[in-house]
Formats: C-alpha cells, sequence, structure tokens
C-alpha cells in the first residue's frame, strides 16, 4: 500500500534572522539566502506528489519591523516575483496571493494581480504566497462580509454555517492544509491559517528555514505517514 502524501503542506518559514545572526551576516542576508533554498523546496513537493503548498512569507504583524527591514524585503518580493515566480509560470504552476496588499508598493500589488490572472487555469501544482497576511484580519473579514449580507437579506442567519465562514475567506476554494511545517524550532502557529488548521498535523522543524532542504522535506512527510488521522473518530 502506497503512503500517503499530503496534498497540502502549509509551511512557516521561520529562522531567516537567527540564521544570519550566528553567522555575523545581517538579516537581510537570511532572507535572501532564505528565498534562495524556497525553489529547491518546492521542486521536490511537486516531485512528492505534493498538490498545494502555502508560504507565509510576510505577516500583518512584519510591517512593525524596522523600515530598513520591510524595505529590503519588498525588494526581495519584487526580485523573486518577477524572476523564480516567473520560473514557476513556465512550467504551469498556479500561484495566488492571500492577505491584505494595501500597504505593498504599486508595482508588487499589479505583478500579484498579474500573476493570478495568467496561472488562474493551471492545475497541476499550486503556490500560495500568503503576503500580507494575518488569520484575525482574514477572519473578521470573513465576519463583517457575512455580517453585511444578512444585513442586506441576501443571506439568512440560518444559512451562516462553517461552510459559509470558510466561503468568505480569502482562502474559499482551497482544501485545508493536511501538514503544517514551522521551522527553526518555534511550536507556534503565529496568527496563520487559524481556521483552515483545524484538522492539520504538526511538525516542528529543528533546523531555521534557510537550512530547509528536500532531505528535510521528506522528514516532515515520513512524520505525517507515521500519524494515525482520526479527524475526531474512536
Amino acid at each position: 500500500m502506497t503512503e500517503a502524501i499530503p496534498q497540502h503542506i502549509a509551511i512557516i518559514m521561520d529562522g531567516n534572522g537567527r540564521w544570519a545572526k550566528a553567522r555575523g551576516l545581517s538579516r537581510t542576508q537570511g532572507h535572501r539566502q532564505g528565498a534562495k533554498i524556497l525553489e529547491n523546496v518546492l521542486r521536490h513537493a511537486q516531485k512528492r506528489g505534493v498538490r498545494v503548498i502555502t508560504l507565509f512569507a510576510f505577516s500583518s504583524e512584519n510591517w512593525g519591523r524596522p523600515k530598513e527591514e520591510v524595505d529590503a524585503l519588498m525588494d526581495l518580493f519584487r526580485n523573486y516575483l518577477k524572476n523564480d515566480v516567473e520560473k514557476l509560470k513556465e512550467e504551469k504552476v498556479r500561484v495566488s496571493f492571500i492577505g491584505n496588499r494595501n500597504r505593498f508598493p504599486t508595482d508588487l500589488k499589479q505583478r500579484m494581480d498579474e500573476l493570478e490572472a495568467q496561472t488562474k487555469e493551471f492545475d497541476r501544482f499550486h503556490v500560495i504566497l500568503a503576503l500580507g497576511y494575518g488569520a484575525r484580519d482574514d477572519l473578521t473579514g470573513a465576519v463583517r462580509r457575512i455580517a453585511e449580507a444578512v444585513a442586506i437579506g441576501t443571506l439568512k442567519p440560518e444559512q451562516v454555517d462553517t461552510a459559509c465562514v470558510a466561503a468568505h475567506l480569502s482562502t474559499a476554494g482551497i482544501p485545508d492544509p493536511d501538514l503544517l511545517i514551522r521551522t527553526s524550532g518555534e511550536q507556534r502557529v503565529s496568527n496563520f491559517l487559524l481556521w483552515e488548521l483545524a484538522y492539520s498535523e504538526f511538525y516542528w522543524a529543528d533546523v531555521m528555514w534557510p537550512d530547509f532542504n528536500e532531505a528535510e522535506l521528506d522528514k516532515a512527510i515520513e512524520a505525517y505517514q507515521g500519524r494515525q488521522r482520526r479527524f475526531g473518530k474512536l
């Protein structure tokens, strides 16, 4: 019997700053190294049979970091969306984004829109980048939209159920993650996909994100395969 492969993996890419500090480098250099290893991880995930990867790249709280670091991250995203993501597009990979884009530079917002439009029909592999994302903000927005629909009469209160809430989240239509991976040894979800992770398996990788590689991904998948997933059933 073939071992089950998680169809959707969510990853909190943590530890870039600490990885850099341990080597006497700047936090920006740590972020750059973290971006470099991403392509190999994505290719390997696709090779293993994973269908969806959601990456926590920039949280809503990250806007509070020093301006110099935020500006460096914007430049990094700009370069990534121009070069690395272009390769994904050529390989028929669907690319989409979740999170509040309002505070991002105009050119980045335009690039996100373009990539989503250009790749929306691809279905072999789906990469979702969480940028400016916070799960509490997403849930609050969903509740607000549902309340507005009830207020104007297009939705009845008795129609508000879990499916209704899910349909109003930024992840609507995307299967919930089977597996969450967080690097750097930290064991918290940090306001990431709070609704969607309800039945996900968690894997805490001891390595910093810049040291995460194909072998580390295999270890996470193997740990997932060793779990007994019962979804609340005895």
